[in-house]
């Protein structure tokens, strides 16, 4: 054999570890491939009937959110008209209800000293003390002048 005929043997085992290597290659790429498009369509199975569960839940929601839109509106207009019944009741009754309480006042007061005559309360008078007279012994000045 000849160094040609040796290169050329190398050559061909070369070829053939290197195609059995593609080969093997491409085979498991189809494999991963036809397991991709396996998942994919158990995914599609799965997402199309959840996206029509969802569209509903969503429509749902609005409706209730429409309703809840309304009640509110209501409770606004309840809350109003509260507020506009108790300034009436508050305008209409407040000051009169004032005049009322403050005459049975004067009432209560009026019988309870009926029976006693005006009584003043009594003077404290202290022997050997001089009170300082209201110009010097005012408030601002009792500190300063005594």
């Amino acid at each position: 054999m000849s160094g040609g005929e040796v290169a050329g043997i190398l050559v061909a085992v070369f070829w053939a570890i290197l195609v059995s290597f593609l080969a093997f290659a491409l085979v498991r790429l189809a494999q991963t491939l036809k397991a991709t498009t396996k998942l994919v369509a158990e995914v599609t199975e799965q997402a199309v009937p959840l996206l029509g569960e969802a569209s509903a839940t969503v429509r749902s929601a609005n409706t209730q959110l429409a309703r809840v839109d309304s009640i509110a509106a209501d409770v606004q207009e309840v809350t109003s008209n509260a507020s506009a019944l108790s300034s009436t009741v508050s305008t209409a009754f407040g000051g009169p209800l004032v005049k009322v309480a403050a005459f049975g006042y004067g009432v209560r007061r009026a019988i309870g000293r009926k029976g006693r005559p005006d009584e003043r309360p009594a003077r404290t008078v202290v022997v050997g003390k001089t009170l300082p007279s209201a110009r010097w012994g005012g408030r601002r000045n009792r500190g300063s002048k005594g």
